[in-house]
């Protein structure tokens, strides 16, 4: 007996409907993102992993999935390396390529490889799926979409205040309620700077970026195994739990880390973005939380999460300020920033709402019943005309009972079936049949269209 095909954990099948509602948001998403004047790239599924690697945080390298080389890929590796164990050096040896972890990287890369065509600052949106070896969860796939906007060549706070404007927007029209969390890599370098210990700032920021998942005790126990000290750990407690208004924390922050160089300046940026919003209508909550870090390497100055307010599902858009991603491909000081929307998460919450339009499904608008040979060969011209005049139609393939065909309608949800049969053929007049409250009438074609698209 054959084996039950399956497909990998983490990965998923779409029906029609569910693609018909995926691309209700991708066409939202990509709405808004031309509407700012954002032009769209594509980049391969795969890169180098001398491109992925080191970019995305000690998390990102361990959740590369890696291409094994074509042909005898054990050739080049040592049986040393094999008796110890020295996975390091035998994936280095085996791999070259890998599945891209983000599109932040190789957008990053493309700017650089084409920066002779590109005019800056460069306004580029791209929406592919990424792979991540990560842990199947609620929420949290290994093949995943996401949907990426980014201005680079700019160091304008401007570009911050427009990416939260857009984020605004898309999530406006698909009826969303989030909560924007903003914070600034420099004031987490402040904190660095205030415990005298600049070299942690990854183990900081990585284990504060927890906070959410694993709670405060845990985030302690994480800092203290990362080599920091009790006394340490309670000069950055304060800074973490901050309350009040946007405005009250960012002054008690000045306070604590104003007289540092990083810290002064990301409450400077911080104060800057914020004030801009004291005069445009953003519906969303726009938060400053200290304790958002969002755990990737190349993130330099403001940082953005964005959650659903009324579904736990983690972030559904996330990103920041990055001054020089581009530096490790051989273009420096190009600054660039931002976002990055998860289709997937953003479809569950919606699903989970239930706030996709009835609408969105693009099924058949009309089904011709097929009678037989004579009328399907006459029902072709009709559904030619049907499509011409910009209606979606098809034929039923075959000459089978009416149930059958008016159940495979339903099914579809076609708004409408139309009937032609000898005496329709003879009169030019066809019965059209609404599918939703069962009425019928009987007209010519070009009067049957005009009551479709009435």
């Amino acid at each position: 007996m054959a084996q039950k095909p399956s497909i990998p954990k983490g990965t998923r099948d779409f029906s029609p409907i569910e693609m018909a509602r995926r691309n209700y948001i991708f066409d939202t998403i990509r709405g808004v993102f031309q509407n700012y004047g954002y032009q769209p790239i594509e980049t391969p599924a795969m890169e180098n992993l001398s491109t992925l690697m080191g970019k995305s945080g000690e998390e990102g390298d361990r959740l590369l999935f890696k291409i094994l080389n074509s042909g005898d890929f054990l050739g080049g590796v040592r049986q040393e390396d094999i008796d110890e164990k020295n996975l390091s050096k035998i994936t280095t040896t085996i791999s070259e390529k890998g599945l891209r972890y983000d599109l932040t990287v190789p957008f990053a890369r493309y700017v650089v490889q084409h920066r002779n065509e590109i005019t800056f600052p460069f306004k580029r949106y791209q929406m592919q799926p990424v792979w991540r070896a990560d842990r199947p969860q609620k929420g949290r796939y290994r093949e995943f979409f996401q949907c990426d906007v980014d201005v680079i060549g700019s160091g304008s706070l401007l570009n911050e205040v427009e990416l939260i404007r857009v984020i605004d927007a898309i999530f406006k029209k698909l009826g969303v309620n989030v909560q924007i969390r903003l914070s600034n890599r420099k004031i987490l370098s402040g904190i660095a700077g205030l415990i005298k210990a600049p070299e942690k700032l990854t183990d900081i920021t990585t284990a504060i970026d927890k906070l959410d998942k694993i709670g405060l005790d845990k985030v302690v126990d994480e800092l203290l195994q990362r080599g920091l000290s009790k006394e340490q750990i309670d000069q950055v407690l304060p800074i973490i739990e901050l309350t009040g208004n946007n405005i009250q924390k960012l002054d008690s922050l000045e306070k604590l880390i104003g007289n540092t160089n990083d810290g002064s300046a990301g409450i400077a940026e911080m104060k800057t973005v914020l004030a801009y919003f004291d005069k445009l209508n953003i519906e969303s909550a726009l938060e400053f939380d200290p304790s958002l870090a969002r755990g990737l390497n190349y993130y330099t100055g403001t940082i953005v999460e964005v959650l659903a307010k009324d579904v736990k599902i983690g972030s559904v858009c996330g990103g920041g300020r990055y001054d020089n991603l581009t530096g490790v491909f051989g273009l420096p000081d190009v600054s660039g920033v931002g976002v990055s929307f998860g289709a997937d998460r953003i479809y569950d919450v919606m699903n989970e709402l239930s706030l996709f339009p009835d609408e969105v499904l693009h099924s058949s608008e009309i089904m011709l019943v097929n009678f037989g040979e004579k009328e399907a060969a006459y029902s072709l011209k009709v559904v030619e005309d049907l499509q011409e005049a910009g209606i979606r139609a098809e034929l039923y393939p075959d000459a089978v009972k009416m149930k059958k065909q008016m159940s495979y309608a339903d099914k579809k949800s076609v708004k409408f079936v139309l009937l032609i049969g000898e005496q329709e053929m003879e009169t030019g007049k066809y019965t059209l049949k609404n599918m939703q409250t069962g009425d019928q009438i009987t007209a010519s074609l070009p009067e049957l269209i005009e009551n479709i698209n009435a």
